[in-house]
């Protein structure tokens, strides 16, 4: 590559192997924000926020999740998770049922409003890794699912598996 094509573009700098990858961390940022923008929008007319769409998304994908099974998923603490899964329940969106077993256990699942939201949220997603995954060819969609899994700690390896319940 001549020297003029790589001072113009940062991201095709020769780097060390040990100095931040500005380049990726940027898109990275700028990646997420549009892409929980979209869904935000939505989010917004519902009087919603990412909690509860971070929520919805895990209770409408796994029927019968426990509120310990999603305090771990989600890694917050219960507090955190009392307002919002209140508001969800009190806007009829989520619903929690004595568990079959251990009726102590308190089991979620998303009611019929809230599987229609929680699939409007997908489908504006999923337009987003469309476009995206059109540009890359045939084998993006693949790549994309390596490249992503691979930023996941090796000891949550597992997580997105469970998430592919239907």
């Amino acid at each position: 590559m001549p020297p003029e094509a790589a001072d113009a573009d940062p991201a095709l700098r020769p780097r060390r192997d040990d100095a931040p990858m500005y380049d990726l961390i940027e898109l990275l940022f700028f990646a997420y924000r549009d892409f929980v923008g979209d869904a935000d929008r939505l989010l917004e007319s519902y009087g919603f926020g990412r909690a509860h769409h971070r929520v919805l998304y895990f209770v409408s994908r796994r029927p019968g999740l426990t509120i310990a099974e999603l305090l771990e998923i989600l890694r917050i603490t219960k507090q955190s998770l009392n307002r919002v899964l209140r508001e969800l329940i009190e806007k009829n969106f989520v619903e929690a049922r004595a568990g079959a077993c251990d009726r102590r256990r308190r089991e979620l699942y998303a009611t019929p409003d809230g599987e229609r939201l929680a699939l409007r949220l997908a489908e504006v997603q999923t337009r987003r890794f469309a476009v995206a995954l059109d540009k890359l060819g045939p084998s993006g969609r693949q790549a994309a699912v390596r490249f992503l899994s691979a930023m996941i700690d090796p000891q949550d390896a597992g997580e997105p598996d469970g998430a592919r319940r239907t």
